[in-house]
């Protein structure tokens, strides 16, 4: 159910909070005379992305020292090419979790912050989508009408056939609408009539003479909070062209067909301005990326399409989204390039090697493993006759470091179960 807030897990209490601010935003507005939902939509989606700029910025900054890390991490999966057997396994890991050490950042950091931003940009989706269960003023614009339209015998089957109407069947079919829950009944209503076209308002006239008024009335008020340079924000640009053909306004045909242009435009240029990752001769890695190469190129497309059929607000929410991305991207792009990257790395050696020493990891045991030559290891993990004496010994020696030091849970720990249970059997 649109109009209700939303009750989804995580998503429900983001969305409640955000259309607090979206409310905040719109009252604002109302009271120094511009109450204009495309406006409100613009200083909001600007206050939800300067918000979230602390953990994109922290995104890029990781992008860049990945770049930066991307030859050591080559080598070392050169190194360990084609050894699937234990000792190389612990040792790749080693060495991997030492670079990722040095350079001070997780392997998991990214996917993090994205994780963060998810449950965020959703609910912001969902409360533009959604303004009169968030915004009081905006729903209030519906009454009386809605009200006096459910007195009105046949009014639920005539409203379910307008324009937009069918994704609310199942609400209609719903227990708390058949047995007159004021509160759904009403929620339900505003649903259709939120997504109503011009025509379909028109409609309601033709059929309910008596409710005249009252439509005008509500018109009156949605006109005035939707209209935004000359456009009814509510009305899909195709639709808006339709009407605008017949009556040859060309004026507002342009300003129609220019917000699925500057949609796709906006985001396209949005792209490649964000910095890439570098490759680090992960097979799946870099398929995933040159996945993200050809999303970045189709997205723009596909937002063209949506922002052509969906109603203009959705269209001015994308387009303010990605210029605002845009401006930010360029303010932290100018701001990581002036960063000393050399000294950071240097600083976060100096905290990799305080935490390693603490855990009783030292310098000179951890080389000494990492050192190890693996290139003789068979695939079972044995030590072929060419090996030498003291190869042996270090492979032994950082075998037993690790079982004693190896963090619990860790990918080294279960190594050795399974080396032991192998031993014992």
């Amino acid at each position: 159910m649109l109009l209700t807030k939303s009750s989804t897990f995580i998503i429900g209490w983001v969305s409640s909070i955000l259309g607090y601010l979206m409310e905040g935003i719109f009252f604002v507005l109302d009271k120094i005379g511009l109450p204009y939902i495309g406006l409100a939509i613009i200083f909001f989606t600007l206050v939800i992305y300067l918000l979230l700029s602390p953990l994109t910025y922290r995104q890029q900054k990781f992008s860049k020292l990945q770049a930066k890390m991307a030859p050591e991490l080559n080598a070392i999966n050169e190194k360990y090419k084609g050894k699937n057997d234990n000792d190389s396994m612990m040792a790749r890991n080693t060495e991997t979790q030492a670079v990722y050490a040095k350079y001070g950042v997780s392997p998991t950091g990214s996917c993090l912050q994205l994780l963060i931003q998810l449950p965020i940009l959703w609910s912001l989706y969902h409360v533009i989508y959604s303004l009169p269960a968030y915004v009081s003023q905006i729903k209030d614009a519906f009454f009386p009408l809605v009200d006096r339209l459910i007195e009105q015998a046949g009014s639920a089957e005539f409203i379910q056939n307008f324009t937009n109407a069918a994704q609310f069947t199942k609400q209609f079919s719903n227990e708390s609408f058949t047995s007159g829950v004021t509160e759904y009944v009403q929620n339900t209503y505003i649903d259709v009539l939120n997504r109503a076209s011009t025509t379909d308002w028109q409609s309601l006239i033709t059929q309910y003479p008596s409710l005249a008024d009252d439509v005008n009335h509500s018109l009156d008020l949605l006109h005035k909070y939707n209209y935004f340079f000359g456009l009814n924000i509510s009305d899909s640009p195709w639709y808006t062209i339709q009407n605008a053909f017949a009556e040859k306004n060309y004026l507002i045909i342009f300003a129609a067909v220019m917000i699925p242009v500057l949609s796709a435009l906006s985001q396209w240029f949005n792209t490649k301005l964000i910095p890439q990752a570098a490759s680090n001769g992960n097979s799946q890695a870099d398929q995933m990326a040159q996945q993200m190469k050809t999303m970045n190129t189709i997205m723009p497309l596909i937002s063209a399409w949506f922002t052509f059929t969906l109603p203009a607000g959705m269209g001015i929410y994308w387009i303010a989204s990605a210029v605002i991305r845009s401006i930010l991207q360029i303010i932290m792009n100018k701001r990581i390039d002036k960063m000393d990257f050399d000294a950071l790395i240097e600083k976060n050696k100096e905290k990799a090697a305080a935490k390693m020493e603490k855990a009783g990891v030292t310098n000179a045991r951890l080389r000494e493993y990492a050192n190890v030559n693996t290139k003789k290891i068979s695939s079972r993990g044995t030590v072929s006759s060419e090996t030498s004496v003291d190869n042996e010994e270090k492979i032994q020696k950082a075998y037993e470091f690790f079982k004693e030091n190896a963090p619990e849970g860790s990918i080294a720990s279960k190594i050795n179960m399974v080396r032991e249970y192998n031993e014992e059997n």
